[in-house]
């Protein structure tokens, strides 16, 4: 059975408790973390060669440090995460604002506490979850935010001039002591804000309403930011940027397979009732279109395309295909291709567009990198020369309309009707593939028809029809609709 803690100070020091600062305390959990071959940031992945090890040699140096990257990057996911390197429960003196430390108090509150009830002091335990405090950076945010104010009503009450300590009400900076605090966008703060912070990470002083108070604070000050904003020339003062001990650039997926692995890890398809079986094809296609529009010229780069759109693809994808089994009374859920097209509300809201991208227009940029998307998943499952027969099929007039809700079955037997389609779209099966034959040959059809479409073979219609390419020319022994090539619609 666990001894209780200590709760007054005479007991916490009978109890042999020493206290550390937060930054020591955070490099010996992290030390012992790494002696036993523990996972640093769960759920952080594509990370573990690059960004990890510079949060680790951060934290070993007891530096304050600043992640900079684009948005979507899991920038403050990587912060909530540092609260695993704080003890489970500090002592603070009950009552303080501050966390105060019972044996070294900075607060005037902590300090009289102590004179006047010695070893009797009451003692409080904060758990490490209370020990982060976060503030989304706003060209709003005041110094009595970040610091505190003078407040008058308490001044009153305790019959206290204005001046004195015991009249104000601190801000989250002293509110994070013995604890983390986290700026997200730390440029985005008023340049006096800046100073604000800079005085506390140098001197430890602060200034409220012209008054001057030490504390010394001790806190681990963490912050990101986009890089195009953390310059000289961007919004950040530079005493203040001097004082920051680590730069961590963090980054998109550097491959497809982790890209997939975190859209797989973060998107919400386990969702009861039926079973949503996602084929890898799939996986792939969400994928490549958010790697296609991080190389757009038309989409801004410095806003960057962020990680939740094929996470949110994916879950608008799982949406539209749960609403066809629905319609259609199959048991399975398994996304297609015609999916990936219904989702484009989810991708045309991530995209931030350059002058030529709102000229072209959010949903035809959506469209094209879906195409480019399909294509080069095509690439990676098929030749281009095993496509002839299909090809010709279309050249000759024939054509193919797959309706929004049509089911497996249906839609397997007019893919049918495209002479070699779906046996090439067999090859493509792996053997332990789970979303059953006939749905993943009919994804795998689609990959097929969009992969010919993006390598202008075939056309595809905003409706989903596929027909020749207008630009080839019709073989001379076509006549146009006869012989076997009336448009086949499911």
């Amino acid at each position: 059975m666990s001894q209780s803690p200590a709760r007054t100070l005479g007991e916490l020091k009978r109890s042999g408790y020493c206290p550390r600062s937060v930054k020591y305390e955070m490099r010996s959990n992290l030390i012992r973390k790494l002696e036993h071959g523990d996972r640093l940031f769960p759920g952080i992945l594509g990370y573990e060669d690059t960004v990890v090890p510079q949060l680790v040699n951060a934290v070993l140096a007891r530096h304050n440090f600043i992640l900079l990257g684009l948005r979507g990057q899991a920038k403050s996911r990587i912060l909530r995460q540092l609260v695993d390197l704080l003890d489970e429960r500090i002592p603070i003196i009950a009552g303080s604002e501050v966390n105060d430390d019972p044996f070294h108090p900075i607060s005037k509150y902590g300090r009289l506490r102590v004179e006047e009830m010695g070893d009797e002091t009451p003692i409080d335990w904060v758990p490490r979850e209370q020990r982060y405090v976060e503030k989304l950076a706003t060209p709003d945010v005041t110094i009595a935010d970040i610091i505190g104010d003078v407040d008058p009503i308490r001044a009153a009450r305790g019959g206290h001039v204005l001046s004195d300590e015991l009249t104000i009400h601190y801000g989250l900076l002293p509110r994070a002591n013995r604890g983390i605090f986290a700026v997200n966008e730390l440029p985005d703060l008023a340049g006096k804000i800046q100073v604000g912070l800079f005085n506390i990470m140098q001197e430890g002083d602060v200034q409220i309403k012209g008054y001057p108070i030490r504390l010394a604070l001790d806190v681990q000050l963490v912050f990101t930011a986009n890089p195009e904003d953390y310059t000289a020339r961007g919004k950040i003062i530079t005493p203040l940027k001097d004082r920051v001990g680590a730069e961590i650039m963090t980054h998109y997926p550097e491959d497809l397979e982790h890209g997939v692995a975190i859209t797989a890890q973060e998107a919400w398809t386990d969702r009861g009732g039926r079973p949503i079986r996602v084929p890898r094809m799939i996986r792939e296609l969400v994928e490549r279109i958010a790697f296609e529009a991080r190389g757009d010229q038309r989409i801004d780069r410095r806003s960057g395309v962020s990680q939740r759109l094929p996470i949110t693809v994916l879950e608008s994808v799982a949406s539209n295909a749960e609403r066809r089994a629905i319609a259609n009374g199959e048991d399975v859920v398994v996304p297609w291709v015609a999916d990936v097209y219904a989702a484009l509300p989810a991708i045309t809201g991530k995209l931030e567009l350059e002058y030529e991208g709102e000229r072209e227009g959010g949903a035809k940029i959506a469209r094209d990198l879906i195409s480019r998307a399909a294509g080069a998943t095509f690439d990676e499952y098929f030749d281009e020369d095993d496509a002839v027969p299909i090809i010709e099929y279309f050249d000759q007039g024939g054509a193919l309309q797959v309706a929004d809700l049509t089911g497996t079955e249906a839609c397997l037997k007019g893919y049918g009707s495209v002479p070699g389609l779906v046996e090439l779209a067999r090859t493509a099966l792996s053997e332990d593939s789970d979303e059953g034959e006939a749905s993943g040959l009919v994804v795998a059809s689609e990959i097929v028809l969009e992969g010919l479409v993006a390598k202008r073979k075939i056309s595809r219609s905003v409706t989903g029809g596929y027909t020749r390419r207008k630009e080839r020319p019709r073989p001379p022994h076509s006549h146009g609709l006869g012989g076997g090539n009336w448009p086949h619609e499911i």
